[in-house]
């Protein structure tokens, strides 16, 4: 059996579902989150009033029987305008489900009524939940619920799914529609070619019935007043920055970074390796595999997971001002912005989303309708820094930078500054112009959940654990093994003579003029396309560093990097092709190897030309001597910038032979 949840973008279809199937999928205050389907089961909880339900209409009241939940993305309209409303089309006509849930967002009542109006014509049988009671209650406002569902013909439940108010009877009612027939109202002028008009007249009309109003409109509120200074248009941005500069500093220097620092200074520094060696040396095992445990194992996934209590923080704090509605005002604010490089507000939801983890952020670029900002979208999605990035920033803060609360957010202004000068040679060289509307109805502000934000924050830990525990510590295991044993499988004593630094030392040249000097940093780059968390556990390994030397300013890091190769180290990592998995995000998104290609190597090119600048440019500009590989950046600064402006050039005499050939015809 399957119920279907459907409703418009930001209704909060997946908090319900969510609650009542024990998942933890993203949830935001802005529309667009929800980019695919994802089903899963009814929880437990709810088998009760599901088995009365089945029994009611001869079902055998087994609590055993499976209903799967199908947790839809947002649509406004079963006549899709985006790539996720198609989705949900094709699984509402073509998938059949038993009972459609209509999540109805109480707060904008007729424009999600429209959306319910045309899923009642389908004849499938429908409950409207009519969500977000706490916010209609607060404003004073009250719908006739009983008086709805006579005038729809099918029952309406209000509810409030972050409370889980109203859900078990939410699910009993579903349920026991099964197999039933559905009317659907009929209304004026349906059937003709001013449907839509007419709908809107006729939705409009049931709102006039049902809603009494607790307050004026027009009334200038305190959430209004608030929107005047944040999404103002010369002082939103700086704001942004502040706020995201703060929810930083508080996870670094407060309880993440203490907590961040013990583990790795004490807990994995000294008390596990301490622990394992006592361990090891009772029951006699092998020194070889002594060191696999020790100084693979334990020493490069101790590394990565010793950053774990500072994501929980940020990730925390930040899931609180996204659940408070700043964040939709964010996508108001830079949509102004965006407009000038050819994209628009929704560029910014992916990005935000993207914070968290590459993949969802890449995925979330579906729902902008235009082809060509999608695709630059994707492509510029990766430059922000995302969870796995993090260690890497922290590690790299710590020892060329210690106590600086500038460096976390200094790589999300190179992020924002990449992405505003991308956007716009992208547009230039593929010479379009952005087409997709921006329409975002504000949410009210409110006080954050801290379920939803420690939510938030477990799903974020529990993936980095999980990433930890098997991609890096498999890498770990090759690291170490590699590095240990020559080409002739025999243990060498000098690492330099391994197959890890043979394997380096064929891309090391490649990265003098960033420079980066030495096979271990070109070992560390090749491990981060895997996953951006190995280069922290692989600099542990190859360094033969615990953590609590790891990450001091007199460590290992320093006889490899001064403060200015290391912030281009940290730069290249940041903005060159994310890791494997959000590489197979971005074909999936972008639909062909070929504008894969394009993508791969718009990214490479950014990252090494950034890294490269703040290398040369910053040596010469602190120390005054130039840096090791001036001439051959130059000479590789010069062949990218004719190789742009070729590119520029050949897609602008396309275009304009192009228009000669339309305006040729047209005459």
């Amino acid at each position: 059996m399957k119920l279907a949840l459907a409703g418009n973008p930001n209704s909060g279809k997946t908090t319900l579902f969510n609650v009542i199937t024990g998942k933890t999928e993203y949830v935001g205050n802005w529309p667009g989150v929800t980019v695919e389907k994802k089903v899963a089961n009814l929880r437990r909880a709810y088998k009760g009033s599901l088995g009365q339900g089945l029994h009611g209409k001869g079902g055998d009241g087994d609590h055993k029987n499976k209903v799967s939940v199908v947790d839809l993305p947002g649509a406004y309209s079963l006549t899709p305008y985006t790539q996720e409303e198609t989705i949900t089309r094709d699984f509402i006509t073509g998938e059949s489900p038993d009972v459609i849930i209509n999540i109805v967002d109480a707060t904008s009542l007729e424009r999600s009524l429209f959306f319910t109006t045309q899923l009642l014509e389908l004849g499938l049988p429908i409950v409207v939940a009519l969500n977000k009671q706490d916010l209609v209650r607060r404003q004073g406002s009250r719908i006739d619920h009983e008086k709805l569902a006579q005038i729809l013909g099918c029952p309406v439940i209000p509810v409030a799914a972050n409370a889980g108010e109203g859900l078990q009877e939410l699910t009993s009612q579903a349920l026991s529609l099964t197999g039933s027939d559905q009317p659907a109202p009929v209304f004026a002028g349906q059937g003709t070619p001013d449907e839509d008009q007419s709908r809107h007249h006729f939705v409009h009309e049931i709102v006039a019935k049902v809603l009494s109003r607790g307050r004026d409109a027009a009334v200038v509120t305190l959430s209004d007043r608030v929107d005047r200074i944040v999404a103002h248009a010369f002082w939103g941005l700086p704001i942004f920055a502040l706020v995201m500069w703060a929810i930083y500093s508080l996870s670094i220097n407060g309880l993440g970074g203490w907590a961040s620092g013990y583990l790795n200074d004490t807990f994995f520094g000294e008390i596990v390796p301490a622990a394992a060696y006592q361990l090891f040396a009772a029951i006699g095992l092998n020194e070889l595999l002594q060191s696999l445990v020790i100084d693979g194992i334990l020493g490069g996934v101790g590394a990565v997971l010793g950053f774990l209590p500072l994501i929980m923080v940020l990730f925390f704090l930040l899931a609180l001002v996204e659940d408070s509605g700043y964040m939709a005002r964010i996508a108001v604010v830079m949509d102004r912005y965006f407009k000038r490089i050819g994209l628009s507000g929704k560029s910014i939801i992916p990005m935000i989303v993207g914070s968290g983890c590459s993949i969802p952020g890449v995925m979330a670029s579906r729902t902008i309708e235009d082809e060509n900002e999608r695709r630059v979208t994707t492509m510029l999605t990766p430059f922000v820094p995302c969870s796995a990035k993090l260690p890497v920033i922290a590690l790299f803060g710590a020892v060329f930078f210690p106590g600086a609360t500038w460096v976390f957010p200094a790589m999300y202004l190179i992020a924002g500054v990449l992405i505003i000068i991308g956007g716009l040679l992208l547009k230039k060289i593929f010479h379009y112009e952005g087409s997709s509307s921006f329409i975002i109805e504000l949410p009210e502000y409110r006080l954050p959940s801290l379920r939803h934000a420690l939510t938030q924050m477990y799903k974020q830990a529990k993936s980095f654990v999980i990433k930890a525990s098997t991609i890096i510590l498999v890498m770990n295991t090759l690291v170490w093994f590699t590095q240990t044993y020559s080409w002739s499988l025999r243990v060498v004593d000098d690492p330099s003579q391994s197959m890890l630094a043979a394997a380096g030392a064929v891309i090391a040249p490649l990265l003098i003029p960033l420079g980066f000097i030495g096979w271990q940093a070109a070992v560390a780059v090749l491990t981060g396309f895997v996953a951006k968390e190995n280069v922290v556990s692989t600099f542990a390994i190859v360094l033969a560093a615990s953590e609590d030397l790891l990450f001091t300013p007199a460590g290992p890091l320093a006889s490899i990097f001064t403060p200015i190769t290391a912030f281009a180290f940290l730069s290249f990592n940041l903005f060159a092709p994310p890791c494997f998995a959000a590489i197979g995000a971005m074909n999936a998104e972008l639909g062909n190897r070929k504008w894969l290609s394009r993508a791969l190597v718009f990214q490479l090119t950014t990252g090494y030309t950034v890294a490269m600048l703040i290398t040369q440019v910053g040596t010469l500009l602190v120390t005054g001597q130039p840096a090791p590989g001036l001439v051959p950046a130059i000479v590789i600064l010069i062949a990218i910038i004719v190789f742009v402006t070729l590119l520029l050039r050949n897609h602008a005499m396309s275009t304009n032979l192009t228009n000669a050939a339309e305006l040729k015809g047209e005459s």
